[in-house]
């Protein structure tokens, strides 16, 4: 009998919580994201474009419309980006990439429960600014992919690892002139806490 006892007392010392997803159930997270585009940006100006990775603060918001079936929402400070043309650094924009992503949260019953997703993304760039004159990338719109894992520290909480694909594609104007397009379709590795409410 004391065998037996220690046994389930061990055992409950060692269970982690589970993050469980119910209809109904909302969730926000508080976090980081690093957005790295992709290499060779696009041609602008007769020159092959590249764009500089950075970090911000993320904010996600996810309603469940069904049990491990996610609505979510993410939003973030601006994200600034160095535009350099055959090494040479042109400009600096800011762009915001508020998106909308379906969420499949698959119900391991354990601390580990992965999730994959896909959705819509609409970045809007602002700040456009170079020394070369005045700077416009239009806005975008674009499909989202979405993957990640959470691993639950209590019953409310748990520590969120994911990766993001956002497809922007702009076009690029200088002086009012179309003079490139240009592919950013970053990947944005983020962590997070995330609580449900």
């Amino acid at each position: 009998m004391k065998t037996l006892a220690l046994a389930l007392i061990s055992a409950a010392a060692l269970t982690t919580p589970a993050l469980a997803q119910s209809a109904g159930d909302m969730t926000l997270g508080l976090g980081l994201g690093f957005a790295q585009p992709k290499d060779d940006n696009g041609i602008v100006a007769g020159g092959t474009t590249e764009i500089g990775s950075n970090t911000r603060p993320t904010i996600t918001f996810e309603y469940f419309i069904r049990d491990n079936i996610g609505l979510e929402v993410l939003a973030a400070l601006p994200f600034k980006h160095d535009i350099k043309i055959g090494g040479a650094k042109v400009g600096t924009t800011k762009h915001l990439p508020p998106t909308v992503s379906v969420n499949y949260h698959f119900p391991t019953g354990g601390a580990l429960k992965p999730f994959i997703g896909a959705g819509i993304n609409y970045t809007t760039f602002f700040e456009d600014r170079s020394p070369l004159g005045d700077l416009k990338i239009d806005n975008s719109w674009g499909l989202a992919a979405h993957l990640g894992v959470d691993y639950a520290i209590s019953e409310k909480g748990a520590l969120r690892m994911d990766l993001r694909y956002l497809d922007i594609d702009s076009d690029v104007k200088l002086n009012g002139a179309k003079v490139g397009r240009v592919e950013v379709d970053p990947l944005v590795a983020g962590v997070a806490y995330v609580v449900k409410f």
